[in-house]
């Protein structure tokens, strides 16, 4: 992961404080889905995700890019890419959301964590960036870590939902690289629009043939994921504009506290012994993986 330069007089608090708001905003908008997936299928769910932000994302990308930009910056995209991305998007909220209908938030977070694992990993057959044994070991140690939560002896979180949320976080690795490959060409407008289509209308088709109707006491908890999940971009995007990446990144570990807190005042329930040494083994394992990523950067330089 390489570090973005911290602009002159921007202090890094500044550029921390937006990163934790972000996981904060973001894990309010997933306690959200976990509601509704109470009520309605998953792809359902996914669709009125997508509906929800882009009401809101759409609006600023107009006024970020300007009248006069935003179609041609809309449509002269790398399409292929965009679609792909699309397609992972539907398949990642779809998994993430069925997994949330039975795992507590917390346990879903902590198998989630090893997405920026699966993101080193898959950097080396795709982007043929160089890794060396150590962060390959950190990987390893990281799995080992996701086998400790799921306890596939039959005794843990070994199901369908444990399984759909490692979908979603290979689902979410392989769209992080295209986003890699699309920076370099698209605006990050088009990038988050597109992704909120394909997530309205993708999971929408998808969801119409059991489409149960909504009720009138949820429309509130729908534009509270919106807005929630259009503020949270706004404040990641910001954090990284501001602050280097390898700083900003470990600071999404603040995830597994948000979602023991809203487990707790939600729904009752508290993640066990198990599931925490999980989780320290798969948070320590990509801190590592991020520090000896900083001190190859440091020597390329």
């Amino acid at each position: 992961m390489s570090s973005l330069p911290l602009p002159t007089g921007t202090p890094r608090w500044r550029a921390a404080l937006l990163m934790l708001a972000s996981v904060g905003l973001f894990s309010m908008m997933d306690a959200g889905l976990k509601l509704l997936a109470a009520h309605y299928p998953p792809l359902q769910v996914s669709a009125l995700r997508g509906v929800a932000s882009l009401a809101f994302v759409l609006p600023w990308a107009i006024w970020t890019l300007g009248p006069e930009r935003f179609l041609p910056s809309m449509l002269r995209v790398r399409w292929p890419l965009h679609l792909l991305r699309g397609v992972l998007g539907v398949v990642m909220m779809g998994a993430f959301v069925f997994a949330l209908r039975t795992l507590p938030l917390s346990t879903a977070y902590t198998i989630f964590f090893v997405a920026p694992l699966l993101i080193v990993a898959l950097s080396v057959p795709i982007l043929g960036e160089r890794v060396g044994p150590r962060r390959w070991a950190a990987i390893g140690v990281g799995f080992a870590g996701v086998l400790v939560v799921l306890r596939p002896t039959g005794e843990g979180v070994a199901s369908l939902a444990g399984l759909a949320v490692l979908v979603a976080a290979l689902g979410y690795a392989v769209s992080a690289i295209t986003v890699r490959v699309l920076a370099r060409t698209d605006s990050s407008q088009a990038t988050i629009v597109w992704l909120m289509v394909s997530l309205a209308f993708g999971a929408g088709a998808l969801a119409l043939p059991g489409w149960v109707p909504l009720r009138s006491a949820d429309l509130w908890l729908i534009v509270g994921i919106g807005l929630a999940g259009a503020m949270g971009q706004y404040a990641i995007t910001e954090a990284f504009r501001h602050g280097e990446a390898s700083l900003m990144a470990p600071l999404e570990y603040s995830a597994l506290l948000w979602g023991v807190t809203l487990d707790l005042a939600l729904w009752g329930v508290l993640p066990d012994g198990v599931t925490w040494l999980g989780a320290a083994i798969i948070v320590g394992s990509g801190l590592y993986m991020l520090h000896r990523e900083r001190v190859v950067a440091a020597r390329s330089d």
